[in-house]
């Protein structure tokens, strides 16, 4: 018997894709499911020097039972670690310190600086992207420690544009520790010493969270009081 077949004809000059008429259907499940494969499994390389950062560490427990990946964004030094090298040590980090099961992320946004700690809002997208669709599943929520004005008007301008939708709403700003001990247990996260002392400093000085650095010299009260001296002279003056 003769093997069946069909034919398909597609006009040139429409601009489709023919790619997907002429292959068959097992190839094309193939070619879409390339990117879920953990390619960076049998890589190999040495990523002591990161370790020794610890700007990537898993830790315990948050409260709904997640495992806990902490993010120190001070440690981390942007200029010198490429995005493709960033990329294939959180997924080698991730599969093979927590393979399975939920977990978060705990990111610490004291003190970072834009040029020496940040990859960049792009690079971040690009890596979230293209982890495997399991990974971004079992991630359920990114907890942004001390995240400073700046970070909160990127975020609420370019994060639904720049972000895929599964991260934006996962994205849970935590102003102060003490909010953050609402999710998580003191003790299952360790805390860098800079980390509680720039808590310290927003708690006695709350508009640092908005760019504004108050008057350490207090001079708008002397500035207040002589004013008010100006309209008592007038007072007699008259």
């Amino acid at each position: 018997m003769a093997e069946e077949f069909s034919v398909v004809v597609l006009a040139s000059d429409l601009g489709i894709d023919a790619r997907p008429f002429l292959t068959r259907s097992d190839e094309v499940d193939e070619q879409e499911n390339w990117h879920d494969c953990p390619q960076y499994l049998g890589d190999d390389e040495d990523f002591s020097d990161l370790d020794l950062l610890q700007f990537f560490t898993l830790q315990g427990l948050d409260k709904s039972g997640n495992r806990i990946f902490r993010i120190v964004g001070k440690y981390f030094p942007a200029r010198v670690v490429s995005a493709e090298r960033l990329k294939k040590y959180i997924f080698q980090k991730i599969s093979n310190q927590c393979p399975e099961g939920p977990f978060c992320l705990v990111y610490m946004h004291s003190t970072v600086q834009k040029d020496d700690n940040s990859p960049g809002i792009t690079i971040l997208r690009w890596i979230y992207e293209d982890l495997p669709s399991d990974i971004k599943d079992r991630l359920q929520v990114v907890y942004f420690i001390h995240p400073g004005l700046r970070s909160r008007l990127v975020i609420a301008t370019l994060g639904r544009l720049l972000l895929s939708g599964g991260l934006y709403w996962k994205i849970k700003y935590v102003s102060r520790l003490q909010y953050l001990w609402d999710e998580i247990k003191k003790g299952q996260v360790e805390v860098p010493e800079f980390v509680n002392n720039h808590d310290n400093v927003l708690e006695h000085r709350p508009l640092t969270d908005y760019g504004i650095e108050p008057d350490p010299f207090q001079l708008s009260e002397v500035q207040s009081s002589s004013l008010s001296l100006n309209r008592y002279e007038n007072r007699w003056v008259s």
